[in-house]
């Protein structure tokens, strides 16, 4: 049995333009002074050159140093803005076109042979790191088809499906070769947001080995599905782990969509730490049962606490909820040491075989 590594923090959400929260050096040495021994990184330029990182063993030596002095380790590479622009339903165009580099934005072909390369220079990225898995998003072609009116044509999801699979194959072969997981973030706005469109995904892939998930319960509480029974499902394939905690309070006026409320005023939130609805002992349980190896990993989202104190309470959270998995079995100092025969003879069949 394998013991979780952490506590760790996703840094996307802290970036900003002051210290400590300006560069990587500043943002690592904050967080291992909270306590935390790794950081996932997010693929922006603020923090991390892609393309350096893809081709240069000296600049991620450079990068190595930086974090190791901080007393901390990377955990991951994150790649959500990238992933998303893989698949952008037209309906989405404005809004994600932000999230492109400026010359292939207003140009939707443009911007995702852009976004696959982004992907595939994080695999090269990563394995020059030393890192073993990657965080992501897959996009969307579906997504606006989820709760249709009218209803979807025959054969709709499949094509959509059939498309998401072909712009992503040739990416899954690159970390492949890397000797990386991509870890999809299972998230309401993608195609891939539960264990049914991710169990789509991976036939149409032909269960490439490295389609792969990064398990975040905090989505599967807004969307009011059995988070632990799908540890006990999908455990396999869990290669990452996001710590965030999430409620759901529906009322007479709203449920599981909102009814286009601000977070604060949703019947399902996400919160810090602690104080949602999350049963993270009974997770963190499940993740040691199935010797989950990976880092558990703080994503801050709450609607009501400030991030630095959610950032400081994480800490000591996650610290407190891994568990170190024991040596040995617990009634190991009763064993009786039985051969064989004195089993079969145990059993009443006798003789030997």
């Amino acid at each position: 049995m394998k013991t979780i590594k952490g506590p760790a923090i996703f840094l996307a959400q802290f970036m900003g333009d002051e210290a400590p929260f300006d560069s990587l050096e500043n943002l690592a040495t904050w967080a291992g002074s909270l306590g935390y021994k790794g950081i996932q990184v997010p693929a922006d330029p603020r923090l991390i050159d892609l393309e350096k990182a893809a081709s240069s063993n000296a600049y991620c030596d450079d990068i190595r140093r930086t974090v190791d002095d901080a007393g901390v380790a990377i955990t991951e590479l994150s790649t959500h803005l990238q992933g998303q622009l893989i698949a952008v339903h037209p309906a989405y165009d404005t809004l994600f076109d932000g999230f492109a580099a400026p010359h292939v934005r207003g140009n939707p072909e443009a911007r995702t042979e852009w976004a696959i390369s982004q992907l595939k220079l994080a695999a090269a990225a990563s394995k020059r790191l030393g890192l073993n898995a990657h965080v992501t998003f897959s996009g969307a072609l579906a997504w606006p088809y989820v709760y249709p009116w009218p209803q979807r044509p025959a054969g709709l999801v499949e094509v959509a499906f059939e498309e998401l699979a072909a712009r992503w194959r040739s990416i899954l072969d690159e970390f492949d070769r890397a000797g990386v997981d991509v870890c999809y973030e299972l998230h309401p706005g993608e195609d891939l947001h539960d264990g049914v469109t991710f169990e789509r995904f991976l036939a149409a892939v032909e269960d490439h080995p490295r389609a792969n998930i990064l398990f975040d319960p905090s989505h599967f509480v807004l969307q009011q599905l059995d988070y632990l029974a799908f540890i006990d499902i999908y455990h396999a394939r869990i290669k990452a782990f996001h710590v965030k905690d999430a409620e759901f309070r529906p009322n007479g006026r709203q449920g599981v969509y909102g009814g286009y409320a601000g977070w604060a005023e949703r019947a399902g939130r996400f919160r810090s730490l602690g104080d949602g609805q999350i049963d993270f002992k009974a997770i963190f349980s499940k993740m040691a049962q199935y010797d989950f190896a990976g880092w558990a990993v703080l994503e801050w989202e709450c609607a009501l606490k400030h991030p630095e104190d959610g950032a400081r309470e994480g800490a000591v959270f996650i610290r407190d909820h891994i568990i170190r998995v024991a040596e040995r079995a617990f009634d190991d100092f009763a064993g009786s040491g039985a051969s064989r025969e004195q089993m079969r003879g145990l059993l009443g069949i006798g003789g030997k075989r």
